[in-house]
């Protein structure tokens, strides 16, 4: 794996996203609540750029909620802007079908750069 400096921290500031060029890919880098996190800018479903779309949260329905909907996991889910597929950005799992995924890059922060490694 090839290791590519993306940014310094401060210009991914906690809850936002860019998306960047590595080599000859487009990789969405996440910070999630201080963790970072990588994925291709590619939609599994018809190849829609996945991480132009917006993050936000989901609903759920659980024994957490007490078995009622409620709002949960804000800033953690990534929609693709062409169908609205949403994918867990910690895992690149789909909420709707866990099966299919994107694969997920190793993030790295190191004297205050993001380092991304793809390969």
């Amino acid at each position: 794996m090839a290791e590519h400096i993306v940014g310094a921290v401060a210009d991914f500031p906690a809850g936002t996203h860019r998306v960047v060029r590595v080599g000859r890919i487009e990789i969405g880098v996440f910070n999630v609540n201080g963790t970072f996190y990588a994925l291709p800018n590619v939609c599994p479903h018809q190849f829609g750029p996945l991480c132009s779309g917006t993050v936000n949260g989901t609903t759920a329905c659980s024994a957490a909620t007490d078995w009622r909907f409620a709002w949960v996991r804000e800033g953690e889910v990534v929609t693709c802007p062409w169908h609205g597929m949403e994918f867990d950005i910690a895992t690149g799992r789909s909420l709707s079908s866990p099966r299919l995924r994107v694969r997920t890059y190793p993030v790295t922060v190191v004297d205050g750069q993001v380092t991304v490694s793809v390969p």
